[in-house]
């Protein structure tokens, strides 16, 4: 009975033993199958948890932050419209165009020019006797106080009452930025009417003869004036541009227009 029992036993250990080896066995060829390397390592995904959660944590602080400032921002859109309103009240009293800083000084340059041109011409000047008798066939100077050339500008509503004929592409930048030339042109014709032969430079002292028999004719006497010749840019040019400028300014009283000689004249008006 006892070598029954001790077989039996030697059975059981025998059986168990080779379950074991068949386990064993089953999970050699479970790592052959899955290698280690494939199986995430549970330290690098606790650190990409707690990296998505820092990034979370960010957008829901931003996000906080983002909500508080709608009031602010609201408050700020508020205010700018307030102020575009007042802006828009005060552009109907306003110029339609605010002459250019460069295109107001180009007298001032014409001025520098003639001032620079005469001292040249003083190195080389002529004897006395001669300069005497060229001054007197001067014609004597317009008396002063004339002032500056009228910059009258147009309005949108004076252009947008035009027919489209006669508008064409013309904006009103375009118009005004031509009416500063003007002011520019009559400002320099004015100095070569007022200036002396010894401040002149020879290749203006015609044209200043001419403009002085222009001024003592009555159409334009005590008035701003340029001639065609004169229109040489930067924003006006005797082109069709520029005659097109000259019929809207012409149409709207901004100008007049007179022939002395073989000269056409344009006269600056002032507002009434």
């Amino acid at each position: 009975m006892e070598g029954n029992q001790a077989g039996s036993s030697l059975d059981s250990l025998i059986a168990s033993f080779n379950k074991r080896i068949c386990e064993l066995q089953e999970l050699v060829i479970a790592r052959n199958m899955y290698p280690a390397s494939t199986i995430p390592d549970l330290s690098a995904i606790d650190t990409a948890l707690s990296s998505m959660e820092l990034q979370v944590q960010s957008i829901k602080d931003r996000l906080r932050e983002e909500t508080e400032a709608i009031p602010k921002a609201k408050k700020l859109i508020e205010s700018s419209l307030k102020q575009q309103g007042k802006l828009q009240k005060m552009s109907i009293y306003a110029p339609s165009h605010i002459p250019d800083k460069a295109t107001m000084l180009n007298s001032d340059l014409n001025r520098c020019l003639l001032q620079e041109n005469a001292k040249q011409y003083e190195q080389h000047s002529i004897p006395s006797s001669l300069k005497f008798d060229e001054e007197v066939a001067v014609l004597p100077k317009e008396k002063k106080g004339r002032g500056s050339p009228p910059l009258w500008y147009i309005t949108a509503e004076e252009l947008n009452s035009l027919s489209s004929y006669m508008r064409g592409r013309l904006t009103l930048e375009k118009v005004n930025a031509a009416i500063n030339d003007m002011a520019s042109y009559a400002e320099a014709n004015a100095h070569l009417i007022a200036a002396s032969k010894q401040k002149l430079a020879e290749n203006l002292w015609e044209k200043a003869l001419k403009l002085r028999d222009i001024v003592t004719e009555q159409a334009v006497k005590g008035k701003h004036f340029f001639l065609e010749t004169d229109m040489k840019g930067p924003s006006l040019k005797l082109d069709n541009t520029g005659k097109a400028i000259l019929t809207v300014l012409r149409h709207l009283g901004r100008i007049s227009e007179t022939r002395i000689g073989q000269n056409r004249v344009i006269i600056l008006m002032k507002p009434h």
